[in-house]
């Protein structure tokens, strides 16, 4: 049986590129060398598409680089040399039997902007290439927290409460959208930008002046801004697997080191635990799952993504805290965590996770992309 040639996209132009380049390296480590050839596919800060040997190599000796695109031509299904003066030739030693690097499946390791918003998969879709994940829509909506609300509303699904606004209204009056805030939500309060992950730049605001401070360093990252009500609450988390009848995982729940669970609480302070299966009541662990279900349907999410939930420590209510369409993939990651918790090990959920890629996209080439001419009206063909 052939090796299927998985092409492993990460990095990128995001602030969440250091996580990308952890998740990449050990989704490469534990796929099946006789079922898989892994090509480690490195997006720079500049956004340059590099790859090498190796991700050693690839990231540490300039010498070993090649530059190389791929083209937005469904018929090619190759990657393309892409240095100053290089000619069109074969990337040469890489992989099987010479030509144009071909690829069969695209994992994309992105977290964040330019990757996991539905960028790359708008690439991935023009070159007519299987990839893990969710498409364009699912994507885009899995990163806008303010529209991922919106469809979780939509669907009949309870959020926390929340106030979005726009960069440009912000500066226009800040002190009336700070009335707003103090009037609907009330302290203490988060604030964040609409496309974010890992809580880069996400704060907790006790007063004004911290309101004040929290949205001037959302601001600086993206043109919407958010400030969602704080409740008191455990964090619980539920990993969704699947395409058109997804499955959820067990629940595990995050205890942070810190007063919410910040970027460094989830990647530089060991102290935060992890607790699979979270310690909830059999009903609490039905209704988290059936909805994390139903909040993967309502963005119209595919192949993966983690459900985060609050569980409100007064009312035993759960309200849905956000979708993550690319979660963090290393071997200790929630994510992965949850599944090897509910029986799926590591080397298996990435094996998973290819077939689920190949699967929808056999589904998505039945779909027609011309009329037959003799369907149309007559004055259509004159």
């Amino acid at each position: 049986m052939k090796r299927l040639r998985v092409g492993v996209l990460f990095g990128g132009r995001s602030t969440e590129h250091e996580v990308s380049i952890l998740s990449a390296q050990s989704i490469i480590a534990a796929m099946d060398p006789q079922r898989f050839e892994a090509v480690p596919l490195y997006i720079d800060r500049e956004g340059r598409w590099l790859t090498g040997a190796s991700l050693k190599r690839l990231v540490s000796n300039a010498a070993a680089r090649k530059y190389v695109y791929l083209p937005p031509d469904p018929t090619q299904h190759s990657l393309v040399p892409a240095q100053d003066g290089e000619p069109p030739s074969p990337l040469a030693g890489e992989g099987r039997g010479g030509g144009f690097l071909p690829l069969d499946v695209v994992f994309p390791v992105f977290h964040g902007l330019n990757g996991e918003d539905g960028t790359i998969q708008g690439v991935l879709e023009l070159a007519n290439l299987p990839y893990v994940g969710a498409g364009v829509l699912g994507s885009a909506l899995g990163l806008d927290k303010i529209y991922m609300k919106r469809a979780f509303a939509a669907a009949g699904l309870p959020v926390v409460d929340y106030l979005p606004v726009t960069r440009r209204q912000y500066e226009r009056d800040p002190d009336a959208f700070i009335a707003r805030v103090e009037e609907g939500l009330g302290y203490p309060c988060f604030t964040k930008f609409a496309n974010s992950g890992s809580s880069v730049g996400t704060t907790k605001a006790h007063n004004r002046a911290e309101l004040v401070e929290g949205l001037r360093l959302a601001s600086t990252f993206d043109r919407k801004l958010l400030v969602e009500r704080a409740v008191d609450a455990r964090e619980l988390e539920i990993s969704v697997l699947g395409n058109d009848e997804p499955e959820a995982s067990v629940v595990g729940e995050v205890v942070p080191a810190h007063e919410f669970y910040d970027y460094e609480a989830k990647y530089l302070d060991e102290g935060s635990r992890l607790l699979i299966p979270a310690p909830v009541d059999d009903a609490v662990a039905q209704e988290a799952r059936r909805m994390a279900v139903r909040a993967f349907q309502a963005v119209d999410a595919a192949g993966m993504a983690r459900v985060d939930f609050f569980l409100e420590r007064t009312s035993g209510r759960l309200l849905l805290n956000e979708l993550n369409t690319i979660p963090g993939f290393t071997r200790i990651s929630m994510y992965p965590k949850l599944w090897e918790a509910s029986g799926l090990p590591y080397p298996k959920l990435i094996e998973r996770l290819v077939e689920l890629a190949i699967e929808r996209f056999n589904d998505r080439q039945r779909s027609q992309t011309a009329i037959d001419s003799r369907l149309l009206p007559p004055e259509a063909g004159e």
